[in-house]
């Protein structure tokens, strides 16, 4: 399955122990531009996947090119945003979704707080609005298991 999601913590338990399985991903594809530019932070990241499931670090702007050069498009992958604007980013530079996972978007000032994991700005609330107009359904699950709200 082609799974799109925004969670700002990017890799994390619920990835590996909840969206893998999933999803059947075989590979993640973490879509972030600090990250591309860190490959300590890489590292890091990299140590909790579980073998035969590869992951990538690409700029936002460069992940459509990168599952096209890999022939990854339609096929089982799961990528990760960690914020909204970067998925919208990522979906006007050609990255073509349906559906659209969020996750985890954690409080902060000046921030709407939608449900128990999901807190949005109106930078967020925008991106968003934007993402709906252009056909994109959302998904508000931080898990699988959670009952699906889409809107």
């Amino acid at each position: 399955m082609f799974w799109v999601r925004i969670d700002n913590r990017l890799v994390h338990g619920q990835i590996i122990e909840s969206w893998l399985p999933f999803t059947d991903a075989r590979n993640i594809v973490v879509a972030n531009d600090e990250l591309a530019a860190d490959e300590l932070r890489q590292q890091i990241m990299s140590i909790a996947i579980p073998l035969g499931v590869d992951i990538t670090f690409v700029k936002v702007a460069l992940v459509q090119e990168h599952l096209a050069g890999k022939k990854l498009l339609g096929k089982d992958v799961l990528v990760l945003f960690a914020s909204c604007p970067d998925a919208r980013r990522a979906f006007e530079s050609g990255l073509g979704f349906s559906r659209l996972n969020l996750g985890n978007l954690h409080y902060g000032p000046g921030k709407k707080q939608l449900c128990q994991h999901i807190s949005l700005s109106k930078e967020d609330e925008s991106c968003l609005d934007f993402l709906r107009g252009m056909g994109v359904g959302m998904d508000y699950r931080c898990i699988p298991s959670d009952p699906v709200e889409l809107n």
